[in-house]
């Protein structure tokens, strides 16, 4: 193996990062190499919590990086611009940043990428969605992320998907939609109090025991989400649907009223992510390959 094919990656999400050493030959995260990390609390020391966990990984033969962040973000400089669910991190050069610790200054050693976008390029290349032609892909977690993808380029500017592909800035029964389906939706729809540790995989396991109200979470996230995906379905047409994020590890409670309520959409694939832990790293180094083609 050469350097040339491995491609160090990150994956900057709300409340961790990850890492991983990237074989775009076998579209695989190198066994041994991921290594994931909590944000501390409060925001605080986020910058040098993401250029630790990049070291981690990062060797001298190591020449390319893929950085897959959420947006508002400045991809082409590597500047983000997240104002409120990643304190501590607004207007930070992470190109620069990154450069530094790692000894990669070069122009165009670091490529970023949306993290929604890396997910559904990393699934369409090694994934549930590999093969298919026209493929919107969702991440349920801290926000709603998509995606749209069509011959294996992401779609940002059609008259077929909203502007940047980003369902998230779109309203849903007068507000936001991340009032409605995102983490903290859910975890308001179950009550879970501050004084309780409650999160999506503790209700997920509740459901599956047989709790009634957290399964009525569930049904009723993968009702509203059926409902709000319904005008960008009919507008792109995709081959596939595939849905990723912390929230589709808990697929089981979730399938059985997303496909029934998309049952019309019929021959779309409605499939949780193959890669669900790895897709984004996947789709940023995949991302940071090409460039250097």
């Amino acid at each position: 193996m050469t350097s040339a094919h491995v491609v160090g990656a990150l994956d900057i999400g709300g409340t961790h990062v990850t890492a991983g050493r990237v074989d775009v030959q076998s579209a695989t995260v190198e066994p041994g190499t991921r290594v994931r990390v909590a944000f501390p609390p409060g925001g605080s020391g986020l910058v040098k919590r993401i250029l630790d966990t990049a070291a981690a990984i990062a060797t001298p033969e190591l020449r390319r990086f893929g950085v897959a962040a959420p947006g508002p973000f400045d991809y082409a400089a590597g500047i983000c611009r997240i104002s409120h669910k990643l304190p501590g991190l607004y207007g930070v050069d992470l190109r620069r940043e990154l450069g530094t610790a790692l000894g990669l200054g070069k122009h165009g050693a670091i490529a970023f990428m949306n993290d929604a976008e890396a997910f559904l390029l990393g699934e369409w290349w090694a994934g549930a969605a590999r093969g298919q032609i026209r493929v919107v892909g969702i991440t349920l977690g801290t926000g709603l992320g998509s995606a749209f993808l069509e011959d294996g380029r992401i779609v940002r500017s059609d008259t077929r998907v909203p502007a940047d592909g980003a369902l998230y800035t779109l309203a849903f029964r007068g507000a936001p939609v991340e009032e409605t389906i995102s983490r903290r939706a859910l975890l308001a729809s179950y009550g879970a109090g501050s004084e309780e540790v409650t999160d999506v995989e503790q209700i997920a396991a509740r459901g599956r025991a047989g709790e009634r109200r957290a399964r009525l979470v569930f049904r009723e996230l993968a009702a509203d989400l059926a409902e709000f995906l319904v005008p960008p379905l009919e507008a792109f047409a995709p081959t596939c649907l595939v849905v990723g994020g912390s929230i589709a590890r808990a697929w089981d409670l979730l399938e059985p009223v997303l496909e029934q309520r998309l049952a019309a959409f019929r021959p779309l694939a409605v499939a949780r992510a193959a890669r669900i832990g790895d897709a984004a790293l996947l789709g940023a180094a995949r991302h940071a390959a090409m460039q250097a083609v």
